[in-house]
């Protein structure tokens, strides 16, 4: 009971009305817009998203109760327009107590229920709305959580939501869709959420300036499809062929090599979204002689890792998986990169299977300043 006693004093402390927007920008272009206000009873905001077929609308809102928690939550998705979408819930109802969660999916002529038990539990928002995050905050620092909740989206079952601790005053979202890097201030008021460890990659700043959502909403233009899918080929011989299958993100003026983009000592997908994959017909040998990599007929992944001290591609046998999925285990080899500097800005990430001769070829990389290489001999005969 004194802890709960506490834990009322401590939360609730006297806050008030507190409205903030949040800019989210994938480089140079603006995908998202958060606004919220925060009091010490309730949170209520609204977030538009440009996502690759329509732009999006979320409202939600979070009643709070003495002790700061969470006891009730909504969220509404809408269109551009602020009209409901088709065959969707008019609006998704959580109910919480100190021991169960229940989710009420509200449609037009039907109410879908669903209760968990869970102790103190909160609620997973869409991606682009962290501004209830400073209720979680909050509870963390009155000592009401020291690692993760219960918590349950709109869909699917309960999971859970938290903060893993880092230097200063950033912690690292868990729980969510991205490890998100939140960064608050003595208020637990958010500052700024940074995706680029992520594959989000799109980066959030606070300000107080009111912004007319329902305008920019009219406004905004669908993203389209982010890292459209390529296939790079190569020709080598009757019936010899290379084809390397990948998505070819932008640069969106950020830093790429050692960079936001594909960081020191991390390994990344060659690409975005599903796993680059690599075909061949033909035995490749990849790499000068005391250092080559030889890749049988078939099909492979393909991942970079870049270092202070050189750069690696990653040839791996594992095959059909999102590009975020590496398995070491499953690796054929590695073979050193050449980098070096392109004569001009790369925006879109290109890979190119150049044919020197039916028996020799290159593998190029080109992003952003630089490119990375490797040639490789092909076999000719048959397997």
């Amino acid at each position: 009971m004194r802890r709960f006693l506490l834990l009322s004093t401590l939360l609730p402390a006297a806050l008030s009305a507190q409205s903030a927007s949040v800019v989210y920008r994938l480089g140079k272009d603006t995908v998202a817009i958060e606004q919220y206000t925060r009091t010490a009873t309730s949170l209520s905001g609204e977030m538009v998203q440009r996502s690759g077929a329509a732009v999006a609308r979320v409202r939600y809102s979070m009643t709070l109760g003495r002790n700061g928690r969470p006891t009730g939550a909504s969220i509404v998705r809408l269109a551009a327009d602020g009209s409901l979408p088709p065959n969707t819930p008019k609006e998704t109802r959580f109910t919480i107590t100190a021991d169960s969660i229940v989710r009420e999916m509200v449609f037009a002529d039907s109410v879908q229920r669903r209760a968990f038990a869970a102790q103190q539990a909160f609620v997973n928002f869409p991606v682009f709305v962290y501004g209830p995050m400073e209720v979680l905050a909050a509870i963390r620092k009155a000592g009401g959580v020291t690692d993760s909740l219960p918590a349950l989206g709109a869909t699917g079952n309960l999971g859970y939501t938290g903060f893993a601790a880092m230097s200063g005053d950033s912690v690292r979202l868990k729980g969510a869709p991205y490890a998100m890097i939140l960064r608050l201030d003595g208020k637990q008021l958010l500052l700024s959420v940074d995706g680029t460890l992520t594959t989000n990659k799109s980066v959030g700043t606070r300000s107080t300036a009111g912004v007319d959502l329902a305008a920019i909403a009219k406004t905004m233009k669908p993203t389209g499809v982010l890292s459209l899918r390529e296939v790079a080929r190569g020709g080598f011989g009757q019936g010899g062929i290379v084809l390397v299958d990948y998505s070819r993100p932008q640069v969106r003026e950020r830093t790429v090599w050692g960079g936001t983009l594909v960081p020191f000592d991390s390994v990344w997908r060659a690409g975005a979204n599903d796993a680059t994959h690599l075909f061949t017909t033909r035995t490749l040998t990849f790499g000068a002689p005391g250092g080559e990599l030889v890749v049988p007929p078939g099909q492979y992944t393909l991942f970079v890792q870049h270092t202070r001290t050189g750069t690696w591609l990653i040839v791996n046998k594992q095959t059909g998986q999102w590009g975020t999925v590496h398995n070491a285990a499953n690796d054929l080899g590695r073979v050193a990169l050449t980098l070096a500097p392109n004569k001009d800005h790369v925006e879109e990430f290109t890979i190119m299977v150049k044919s020197l001769s039916p028996a020799r070829g290159t593998l190029e990389l080109a992003w952003g300043p630089s490119a990375a290489s490797v040639t490789f001999a092909v076999s000719m005969g048959r397997p």
